[in-house]
């Protein structure tokens, strides 16, 4: 089984800028006409006890390309709860989490 990818990007109420970057990545890499229903990245606000929540951003195992440029880290499939998706076409959902509804 291929890895999804994760990376943190911080302070969620600073995450705006970093979020249109990642965007903006994804598109100009995969593009927004037939891009695989398998490449989609996902994000979720995650407080892991904190005070303040952080921006934590999932990337499926066919963005692997993306995922290395932005360093984020191997990691197991997430769990659609509370996620959110960033960037890929909406057939994401039911490929990447065929078990679940889908998740907005």
């Amino acid at each position: 089984m291929d890895p999804w990818f994760t990376t943190s990007l911080g302070d969620a109420t600073l995450a705006l800028e970093p979020l249109d970057r990642l965007e903006a990545l994804f598109l100009s890499t995969y593009g927004t006409t037939g891009c695989p229903a398998e490449a989609a990245v996902f994000f979720r606000h995650e407080s892991e006890g904190h005070l303040h929540c952080d921006l934590r951003v999932y990337l499926s195992p066919a963005t692997a390309v993306l995922a290395g440029a932005i360093g984020a880290e191997a990691c197991g499939r997430p769990s659609p709860q509370d996620l959110s998706l960033l960037a890929g076409p909406e057939g994401a959902w039911r490929t990447l989490f065929p078990e679940g509804p889908e998740r907005h």
